[in-house]
């Protein structure tokens, strides 16, 4: 897929980087959560807020949900990273340095993103569609352990076989290729437990990717931002520090 064919995606907000937008800057894709079936407003906008904060510019993208199913979500995810690459949203985007963020089933949208899990569209199934880096905070990533079902019956069906289900967890299509990923997780999720984000940052470290982990003791699912949860509201800050370590931002 050539730049020129790249088309914007529905439901996309765009957030400048603060004090960057006349000037070249990293960008990332947030991905909100909601398990296949909705997108949350506070895993959007708020957080893509805080990154414009850093100097990085920010797209939300409200991706298809239930009823529609596997590839839609996946397809409108790499067909906003083509975008974002391309630039003619005006901002003028280091297109070596496209990331991503999801939360929860954003978060597992994330990580298929960056394990290179195929459309079947070879227009969309490009390089240009993985991103540099993936930030994942309490994401779905196994269909096959410790199931989230709501978002495995929401994206691939209630009848989904094993080869399917493999196929969609992003710990098993990890590779030396995969980019790195910074996580954070709570140990009292009951929703979509830290084994996740563990078997996530297993499979990257024995690829020999660069990953950084955090689990904090405290803290529901769907915490967003986490501000007002002890622990967990440290996960911007360490956030930032990795991305200035990746030489992302000042």
């Amino acid at each position: 897929m050539t730049p020129a064919d790249a088309k914007a995606p529905r439901a996309l907000t765009v957030i400048p980087a603060v004090g960057r937008s006349s000037r070249t800057a990293p960008a990332i894709l947030v991905l909100p959560g909601g398990g296949y079936a909705k997108t949350a407003d506070h895993e959007a906008e708020p957080v893509a807020e805080w990154l414009a904060s850093l100097g990085i510019h920010a797209f939300v993208l409200r991706y298809r949900v239930a009823p529609e199913q596997h590839p839609a979500p996946l397809e409108d995810a790499k067909r906003a990273l083509l975008w974002i690459r391309e630039g003619s949203h005006g901002l003028k985007v280091e297109a070596s340095k496209v990331g991503v963020l999801g939360f929860s089933a954003g978060g597992h949208l994330a990580s298929t993103l960056s394990v290179g899990v195929a459309t079947g569209d070879p227009l969309l199934d490009t390089s240009g569609a993985i991103p540099n880096l993936s930030i994942l905070c309490y994401p779905v990533i196994s269909f096959v352990d410790s199931v989230h079902q709501g978002s495995v019956d929401n994206l691939v069906g209630t009848g989904a076989g094993l080869e399917v289900l493999r196929g969609m967890s992003a710990e098993l299509n990890v590779t030396p290729a995969t980019p790195p990923a910074f996580l954070w997780h709570t140990a009292e999720d009951q929703s979509v437990p830290v084994s996740h984000s563990l078997a996530y940052a297993g499979a990257l470290g024995r690829a020999g990717v660069p990953v950084e982990l955090h689990v904090f003791p405290s803290g529901v699912h769907g915490i967003g931002l986490a501000q007002g949860t002890p622990g967990a509201d440290q996960w911007t800050t360490l956030c930032a520090a990795w991305l200035r370590r990746m030489e992302w931002t000042a």
